[in-house]
């Protein structure tokens, strides 16, 4: 598997290691389904967007220019680089 699919689609700006979930700044779109790679000097991990929510509802999609809150399957660290895999 090659970088080449990969586009970075959002920063992780905070965790909550309790329960899981990752504030993500999105500067593209994204959908639940969607395969996602989080990478950062510690992190590198790849997953399913299984849920995600806004404002704590779910939502199926998130349009850029949005913070979501999304389940990750590993620890994540601020600043890592969410990527989208084409």
């Amino acid at each position: 598997m090659g970088e080449e699919n990969l586009v970075e689609i959002g920063r992780i700006t905070h965790f909550f290691p309790k329960i899981s979930v990752a504030v993500v700044e999105l500067n593209a779109p994204l959908n639940v389904g969607d395969r996602i790679t989080i990478k950062g000097p510690t992190t590198d991990f790849e997953q399913i967007v299984e849920s995600m929510q806004i404002e704590h509802k779910n939502v199926q999609r998130a349009e850029a220019g949005q913070s979501i809150g999304l389940k990750v399957a590993q620890r994540v660290r601020e600043k890592d680089t969410v990527y989208k895999k084409l």
